[in-house]
């Protein structure tokens, strides 16, 4: 176990002039936004890269307060510490410190009165390269009795801007030519809207698989034209998935959307044996979450294809979602095998499955990414969990795939995540021989550009889409 790190000060009697203290940070656009929430100073000189670069300084310069806060730092958690009262401060700023810049923090003391417990001490703050940044003193009452307890973890901020996720993987998709992309019955405004937003965006090129007065009507009801857009005519939503299933297997189109039909509908031709679009590989869903607490893309496994799956389907549901990690740049993908507890237990057989897949994983039978489990919800998103329960574990805190133990669990997470927490999302079906967009009726524009730009991404990097 990890020993727990303590915050001791030191008494008065333990100072003497000359003793001296650090701390290193570096400034991070972060910290930059998150003091500005916390003062309300948004002063554009600070949080507005434009306006900064025609000031004198040619750049983004933090807040002067910063630096003076990492001097409160060490007087309150090195020299003297704990029990330090602060009573006043004189400093001056020198040169501006900028995003990437690693700043220490010195204090030294210069002056004791044993009478009034009283302290002061130079203070300089210092980039890497040797610059002075930051100068001054600060006068404190220092504490006379010990005190030593145990340092408390820090919350773990993160601030979200909505949609900048899935802005990164549309730029990235748009480097790509647009696939041929079959949409699967859009006889709705959602559906028909979302592949015609995906063709102006530069992700598709859609195939209109469905009946062409549906399709049309469809059209004129949402004020949307179709020049130029190629339409398959069919009877109904059962013959728009079959033909469509059809088309991919002939390779005339990289990849399937569903439009105003069951999920099932799509799904039961794609699964047929001899006329479907099978591979080695089981299919399973990915759903790609933009959680406004989560530092990063969140994608989790399965909630929509296989209800109850053996070991071997999770192997293929694990590979899948690490290959459409890979394909999305993630160099190797974090794995968390989820159940109710971190151990494994005969009484929890998803534990027992957590920890064949790790095994599997150490044998070459799972690729790409690390796999670990079984973690619990908690200590596979969060690093403070992690620690409390003292995981080791690359993965644990970290994780970017959530393998849920069965259907239910992954789909009721990823709505909790959806509908409770604002995650947006988007999410394909792989194993399949082109990736199959699943939109919901309620998803947004963005959800469904964004579900095409994983299809786009996932079917250039992995094959060679029409």
């Amino acid at each position: 176990m990890e020993p727990l790190h303590f915050i001791e000060n030191r008494t008065l009697d333990e100072i003497a002039v000359g003793d001296t203290a650090s701390l290193t940070r570096t400034l991070r656009a972060q910290d930059i936004s998150l003091f500005a929430l916390v003062s309300g100073d948004v002063n554009p000189a600070h949080l507005d890269k434009d306006y900064a670069a025609t000031d004198r300084f040619h750049g983004v310069i933090a807040h002067g307060l910063w630096g003076g806060s990492l001097i409160s730092a060490v007087l309150g958690t090195e020299l003297p510490g704990p029990g330090t009262i602060y009573l006043g401060q004189s400093l001056r700023f020198l040169h501006p410190v900028r995003v990437g810049d690693a700043i220490t923090a010195r204090v030294t003391v210069r002056e004791r009165n044993a009478a009034n417990a009283r302290l002061v001490l130079d203070c300089v703050c210092l980039n890497a390269r040797g610059d002075t940044v930051i100068t001054g003193e600060a006068e404190v009452l220092a504490p006379t009795e010990k005190v030593r307890r145990p340092r408390a973890l820090l919350p773990e901020v993160h601030l979200h801007e909505r949609g900048v996720h899935w802005n990164r993987l549309i730029a990235a998709a748009r480097a790509f030519a647009p696939a041929a992309t079959a949409i699967v019955h859009p006889c709705d405004a959602a559906s028909l809207g979302g592949a015609l937003a995906a063709r102006e965006a530069g992700l598709i090129v859609p195939v209109l698989v469905g009946p062409r007065a549906k399709v049309e009507a469809a059209a004129r009801d949402a004020g949307l034209a179709l020049d130029g857009i190629e339409i398959v005519d069919v009877p109904h939503s059962h013959a728009a998935a079959e033909r469509a299933v059809a088309l991919a297997r002939a390779g005339t189109v990289a990849a399937l959307m569903k439009g105003a039909l069951h999920t099932d509908e799509i799904l039961t031709p794609a699964f047929a044996r001899d006329t479907g679009l099978r591979t080695e590989r089981r299919m399973s869903h990915v759903y790609a979450l933009d959680v406004p607490d989560y530092p990063k893309p969140l994608f989790i496994t399965d909630a929509a294809v296989n209800v109850a799956p053996s070991l071997e389907d999770k192997r293929d549901i694990v590979q899948n979602a690490i290959d459409l990690c890979r394909a999305l740049g993630l160099a190797e993908p974090k794995v968390a095998i989820l159940s109710a507890v971190e151990t494994v237990s005969t009484k929890l057989g998803s534990t027992l499955d957590a920890a064949a897949l790790c095994k599997m994983a150490e044998r070459g039978q799972i690729t790409g990414g690390w796999v670990d489990g079984p973690l619990a919800f908690d200590n596979a998103v969060s690093r403070q969990a992690a620690a409390a329960k003292a995981i080791a574990s690359p993965v644990a805190g970290e994780a970017d795939i959530l393998v849920a133990p069965d259907l239910v669990s992954g789909n009721m997470l990823a709505k909790q995540l959806i509908h409770l927490a604002g995650a947006d999302a988007a999410g394909l079906v792989l194993g399949a021989r082109v990736p199959i967009i699943l939109t919901s009726r309620s998803d947004s524009r963005e959800a469904r550009l964004a579900s095409c730009a994983l299809a786009q991404l996932f079917a250039h990097r992995t094959g060679t889409p029409p």
